[in-house]
């Protein structure tokens, strides 16, 4: 069962999140380990996995860009350690606010540095952003969730740097 499918919600990249939470507690009480300690070691377990689950799942809908990369693993798109091919264009970029973040010393630079990745990230989320704030199950194509994917990733390598500064 994915976390959609215990959540019993809709998938989404922008799912309900006051739902959300309390679906959680909901599922938190319902699956609680201490709840089953006259069951089996057998039902124990699962239900212990299902709590982590809820755990993790919550933690996910949470996190827009883990989500973003559950949905694609989900959708079989996307693979862990994946080596991605990102588009030379952007590579140059980055490559240019990476040096230039190395060599930052001063306040002024690095915030000019998150200014100009800002800038950047607000690009390459402009040709998603439909994509993903009106996907829906079944409608959308692949090919829309593989632009996700290119932006994921390029989201993926500006938040690095970003981390860095």
């Amino acid at each position: 069962m994915n976390h959609f499918e215990l959540y019993q919600i809709p998938v989404s990249f922008h799912p309900d999140l006051a739902f959300v939470k309390k679906r959680f507690y909901q599922l938190s009480r319902e699956f609680h380990p201490d709840f089953f300690v006259n069951d089996s070691e057998e039902e124990k377990e699962q239900k212990l996995l299902i709590s982590a689950q809820v755990n993790k799942a919550y933690q996910i809908f949470q996190d827009e860009q883990a989500l973003i990369k559950y949905i694609l693993i989900e959708k079989g798109l996307l693979v862990e350690e994946e080596k991605y091919s990102l588009p030379p264009d952007f590579l140059m970029e980055v490559m240019d606010l990476n040096e230039l973040s190395m060599d930052a010393e001063d306040p002024e630079t690095k915030q000019q540095i998150k200014n100009s990745i800002d800038t950047l990230q607000k690009t390459i989320y402009e040709p998603v952003k439909t994509i993903i704030t009106t996907y829906q199950e079944g409608i959308s194509s692949e090919k829309e969730l593989l632009q996700v994917k290119a932006y994921y990733y390029q989201k993926k390598y500006l938040d690095r740097i970003l981390v860095e500064l």
